[in-house]
């Protein structure tokens, strides 16, 4: 799970899903059939709800997270037999993850990579952590989630990319490019960085036909929304309110579509203006 809320809590990408999603066989669109999407982080929040958009469309789902999958939360096909349980702030585990996902996709293409797993700690007392009173070990474990962990999916899964002509996309966050009231240092910093890597991924990876985005959420209405969040951050926003999972959600397809086949390098706010 990315965090795209800002609030106060502690937020990892393993938390389970809040709450059971229908079945999409219904939904299915012609079009999509025999592509596969790797998606980190889709236990719950923006993650759950691009899953659960994908899915819909016709897409296999490949996920990963640091909590096993709960297969009556989130019934898109084959979820529970295409999970991939690992610890994104442990490279060793991250490696064996990579190789497991090569070993489902069975020399077949990889369609489209979201990197949307990442962490942000908070101190005990559920304050931000700053950049004076940020231990050490949390700027690792940051780093290696939001950051190294999308540099080893990259390159790790960049052949199998490469068969498909396929998509990156990277979730960042406002926090990025400003100084937030509940987001830490090192969270902050983290998607500065990766948003950064994004470009420079774009300009590496054209050459062999994939592209590289990123979006930057805002406050996005979720389960772990604090409702001083809301009270406080709700004024800032020029459309006076949060967003959705879903509205992101559709912002990912896009990227991942061929609406978007022309664009990489970009990265796409999606916070109801409040960054203007």
């Amino acid at each position: 799970m990315t965090l795209n809320l800002l609030d106060r809590q502690n937020v990892t990408d393993g938390a389970p899903a809040p709450a059971a999603c229908p079945s999409s066989n219904k939904r299915r669109t012609q079009n999509a059939e025999g592509k596969t999407l790797v998606l980190t982080g889709a236990s719950r929040g923006i993650g759950h709800a691009t899953g659960k958009l994908f899915s819909a469309a016709g897409w296999r789902i490949i996920t990963c997270s640091r909590q096993p999958f709960e297969g009556s939360r989130c019934p898109w096909e084959a979820g529970l037999d295409n999970h991939i349980q690992a610890e994104l702030s442990d490279s060793r585990a991250l490696q064996h993850a990579i190789a497991e996902i090569k070993e489902r996709l069975n020399g077949g293409p990889l369609h489209a990579l979201i990197n949307n797993a990442g962490i942000s700690p908070k101190a005990a007392d559920g304050t931000r952590l700053n950049s004076l009173n940020t231990p050490v070990d949390t700027w690792k474990s940051v780093f290696h989630v939001n950051l190294l962990a999308p540099i080893m999916f990259s390159q790790g899964l960049f052949h199998q990319l490469t068969l498909a002509s396929g998509a990156i996309v990277n979730v960042t966050s406002i926090a990025g490019s400003r100084v937030h009231p509940y987001a830490g240092t090192a969270y902050a910093t983290s998607k500065a960085a990766l948003s950064c890597l994004t470009r420079e991924m774009a300009h590496d990876y054209a050459p062999y036909g994939i592209r590289v985005n990123a979006i930057a959420p805002g406050e996005i209405k979720t389960d772990i929304l604090s409702p001083e969040t809301e009270t406080n951050l709700i004024p800032t926003i020029p459309m006076h309110r949060v967003g959705t999972p879903d509205e992101v959600a559709k912002v990912i397809f896009f990227l991942c579509s061929e609406a978007a086949s022309y664009v990489t390098g970009a990265e796409v706010p999606a916070n109801g203006g409040q960054h203007v």
